[in-house]
Formats: structure tokens, C-alpha cells, sequence
């Protein structure tokens, strides 16, 4: 049986899930029988230790459960309340399409029909009087084989002739242009559609090029994009905060493959993946490298390892912790324990009190200075009671060794520190949902096609999501960017060229 987290067809999760509760039922009448022989042997009470381990059991199987076939728990529960606004009218009416070419068509009557049905003489047409309308239609995508003729000079006095320069070219002498390598790199890392199936789709388009074809073009636009990609990361480091998030990717070099993991580090509108084979607190160093600002993340213990104080001095960088993960753990609780309704009422008025906060990220100068101070002195005022009032509710608890409700206070208390970063730093969010959301494309992408097949694959999955992720957090249109970053970058090597921050 494969690994639950592999499972990718409802029908046979739901069998894998009858197979698991059956199983579960059988290891509760197994340890019926043992717990009861083990108490009588120490003389103890069987009943109470048999009840302990029955409700542990009877948890693991229900989280389970609800891991398969639940909902998120974003999505379910009690919720901060929304403010109102006042938003376009959707689904009814046409909708603007100012980034659609225009293309005017007059449609003139047929020429038997150009006659007066009134009096029989013929029609004419009215100079400049039409009756309009619009549609959308759809103009089929056309791969075309260009014929490039470079025109040749010769000088009247007989000199040395001249030629025209060739255009750019990705590889040279190659045959596939740089806009055809550029739409390849987004079908694969943008739409998720893996290099075998675009060599099916351009087949049925009259273009017969192999997968293998298709990959040498990303290669060799990555290589010219490797300065840029690197510069990401340090101007991610600029940031006072960055967010950091691991998944894993599949290497599938050997076999079934081997479990590597995607590393995101993010800013407010810059992202960096590296791939990589390990998970380790060493392998988080390397990530966070010498940063010395605000790291948001989650309870992975890597990070808090990566950046504990040694004998060479104090910790690099200061943790942040996130309170979505606190929220998710007490949603999942609250199935055994009705007490977590309370500390979720509470996490939802933090966010509520967050939702009228101004973006700091968006500014800059004394705008953001301003905005900086407000985040402050709100959070002070507001958020900090509420945040005592969390802890206070949270020591005031009990709950049964193993279940979820104590994993889920141990969990809070454990990252305390770092869950009440926020009241005193304003650039701090109060979740870490931003890189969540960088990590997407690379969750989509490895559903789609599984992973890479080598490791120079990884490199250039990583460069290709960094900057297509960053082009949209930025606000340019990812295909034009990557165009003006590879040609500055063929006309002039290592050349780096990042996305433009569109106002």
C-alpha cells in the first residue's frame, strides 16, 4: 500500500481509509486484551489506562479521517467577520476587455439582397452609418516556420560586403526562437502542463518537435537566466521580514524516485525556491544564510535549530511563528474537545482586528513610517490583551496526555515567544499564508508531472517558478518579462534583469 499523502484517486482513498478502520478495530480489541493482562500483572486498574489509550486511538483515526476527506480548516468554522464592499456587478452583463486586441469587421449584405423591399430599386451603402455590436471569439494559436533572409551590402568602391545581423538566438545556431523557448518554460512552470503532453498538443498543430527538444530550450534559457534568478535572493534578504516554507519534490533520476524538497524564502513581492535532497536544521541554515531580519514560519523545528545562538555568537536572524498553524491545530481538536471553540473565537478576533491594518509592504518613506506606527500602536492597544487573554486561557487547561487538544497547547505554549513577535514588530503578518501561496505553482506542478528527472531539472524548475512567481507578485506579465530579461541577457551575458514593480 502506498503512503496516504501519494494517494491521488478518491476511490481508492476511501478504500485505504474502510482498510484503516478496520485494522484500527482490531488493534482496540488487541489492546483490550494486553492492557487488561498488563494490569492484572501490576496490580493496577485496568479501566482507566484502557480508556486512555481507546480515546487516543479513537482521535488519530478521526483526524485521519478528516485529513482524507475534510475540508480545511481555512475554509470551515468561525470566521473573522468581513468588511463590506462594494465590488462590480459579476456574471451578468459583458465584462471590459481592455487586454484584447480589437479587430473591426464590416459585414456588408449579400449582393442579391441589396434591393428596397419597398420599391424594388436597388440599395446603396450609407457612408459611415453601421450598426454594432461585439464578440469574443478565438483566433487558433499558429507555429509558423520563419525563412530568415539576412540581406547582404556591397560597396560602390569595392569593399568588403556587409550583412545584415542575424537576430537573437537562445542557442547558436539553433532553430527554435527565444519567444518559442519562453512559451514552453510557461506552459511547464506556469500552467503546470509537463513537457510530454505539449509535444501531443503542438503535434495536433502541425509542429512535430520531441519532449526532449522542448527541455533543451528550457535549459538553455535558464542558463541565460541564471544571473537573474540568483540576484532574487538577495533582494529578498533586503527585506526587514521574509517568510520561509519547505514541500517536498520528487527526483526521478533512480527508480521511483527520491524525496527532495522545494525551500522558499519570500518577501512581500520577491520569491526564491531552491530544491534540495535534504530537510535537516543544517540544510535551513544554508536557506536563511547570514539574514539577520525577520524569519515568519511555521513549528518545523529546522528553523529553530538553524537559528539558535552558538558559541559563535547570538542568533542571526529573530523567528516568527505562525498563528494559522495554532488555528489548525485547535480546529482539529475541537472535534474531541468543545473547550477549543473558545481559543479559536479568540484567534478570530486578532485577525479581525488585522483585517483594517494598513499594508506597510505597499509603501514607502514616511507613508510607510506612518503606516509602520499605526500597525504598532493597534496592536498594543488591541491585540495584546487578546493574546493574554490566550495564554491565560491556555494555562488554565487540561487535557488527556496524547490527545489532540494537549498536542495542540503544547504546541502554542512551545512557540509562545515567537507567536507574540508580531506585537512588537508592525512589519510582522500574523500568519505565513504568503509563502504558502508561492508554494502553490510547485504543488501543482509536482501533481502534474510528479517531480524532475534529474537534479539539473530541479535547478531549473526553481529558476523558472522564482521568476515567473516574482514577474506576477510585482505585477508584470510573466511571458514579457522573461523576453526582457533573456534577450538584455543574450546581448550582453550576465546581464540580470528583474521584474518591474508596476504601481
Amino acid at each position: 500500500m502506498g503512503r496516504v499523502e501519494e494517494l491521488r484517486d478518491l476511490e481508492t482513498a476511501k478504500q485505504v481509509a474502510r482498510l484503516l478502520e478496520a485494522e484500527n478495530e482490531r488493534l482496540h480489541q488487541r489492546l483490550l486484551a494486553l492492557v487488561q493482562e498488563n494490569a492484572r500483572l501490576k496490580g493496577q486498574e485496568a479501566q482507566a489506562q484502557l480508556q486512555l489509550e481507546l480515546t487516543h486511538l479513537k482521535e488519530q483515526l478521526v483526524l485521519m479521517q478528516q485529513r482524507l476527506f475534510g475540508a480545511s480548516s481555512e475554509k470551515r468554522g468561525e470566521k473573522p467577520p468581513k468588511v463590506e464592499r462594494v465590488r462590480p456587478q459579476r456574471g451578468h452583463g459583458p465584462r471590459a476587455q481592455p487586454e484584447l486586441k480589437v479587430q473591426e469587421v464590416l459585414l456588408p449584405l449579400d449582393e442579391a439582397d441589396q434591393v428596397c423591399g419597398l420599391c424594388g430599386n436597388g440599395l446603396h451603402p450609407w457612408e459611415g452609418q453601421t450598426e454594432d455590436s461585439e464578440e469574443v471569439t478565438v483566433v487558433e494559436r499558429c507555429f509558423v516556420l520563419r525563412q530568415l533572409k539576412r540581406q547582404k551590402y556591397r560597396c560602390t568602391q569595392g569593399c568588403a560586403p556587409v550583412t545584415a545581423p542575424t537576430p537573437p538566438r537562445l542557442i547558436p545556431g539553433g532553430r527554435y526562437s527565444v519567444e518559442f523557448a519562453i512559451h514552453v518554460a510557461l506552459m511547464k512552470y506556469g500552467f503546470h502542463l509537463p513537457l510530454a503532453r505539449q509535444e501531443r498538443l503542438y503535434a495536433r498543430e502541425g509542429l512535430a518537435v520531441e519532449a526532449q527538444t522542448l527541455w533543451d530550450q528550457l535549459e538553455a534559457l535558464a542558463r541565460h537566466l541564471q544571473k537573474s534568478y540568483e540576484a532574487l535572493l538577495a533582494e529578498v534578504f533586503t527585506s526587514p521580514l521574509i517568510h520561509a516554507d519547505e514541500t517536498h519534490w520528487f527526483l526521478l533520476d533512480k527508480g521511483p524516485g527520491t524525496k527532495w524538497y522545494a525551500w522558499t524564502v519570500a518577501s512581500p513581492d520577491t520569491v526564491y525556491h531552491r530544491i534540495l535532497p535534504s530537510r535537516s536544521g543544517a540544510t535551513a541554515r544554508t536557506v536563511l544564510g547570514d539574514y539577520k531580519g525577520l524569519v515568519l514560519v511555521d513549528g518545523y523545528a529546522a528553523y529553530q535549530t538553524a537559528t539558535k545562538a552558538g558559541a559563535d555568537g547570538p542568533a542571526p536572524a529573530t523567528l516568527a511563528f505562525c498563528w494559522a498553524h495554532v488555528r489548525r491545530k485547535f480546529f482539529e481538536a475541537q472535534k474531541f474537545a468543545p473547550a477549543c471553540q473558545q481559543v479559536l473565537q479568540l484567534i478570530a478576533e486578532l485577525y479581525g482586528i488585522e483585517k483594517d491594518l494598513p499594508d506597510w509592504s505597499a509603501l514607502s518613506g514616511e507613508a510607510r513610517q506612518a503606516a509602520l506606527a499605526h500597525r504598532l500602536a493597534v496592536r498594543q492597544q488591541h491585540s495584546a490583551p487578546v493574546v493574554q487573554r490566550i495564554q491565560q486561557w491556555a494555562l488554565s487547561q487540561r487535557a488527556m496526555p496524547g490527545s489532540a487538544f494537549r498536542k495542540a497547547l503544547e504546541y502554542m505554549l512551545h512557540l509562545w515567544s515567537g507567536l507574540t513577535v508580531f506585537l512588537s514588530h508592525p512589519v510582522v503578518p500574523l500568519d505565513n499564508n504568503h509563502v504558502e501561496r508561492q508554494l502553490r505553482d510547485m504543488v501543482l506542478g509536482r501533481k502534474n508531472h510528479y517531480g524532475s528527472k534529474s537534479q539539473r531539472g530541479t535547478e531549473v524548475a526553481a529558476l523558472f517558478y522564482s521568476l515567473i512567481e516574482t514577474a506576477r507578485l510585482r505585477g508584470e506579465e510573466p511571458g514579457r518579462y522573461l523576453r526582457r530579461a533573456a534577450l538584455a541577457a543574450i546581448e550582453s551575458p550576465g546581464t540580470v534583469t528583474l521584474p518591474t514593480r508596476q504601481d
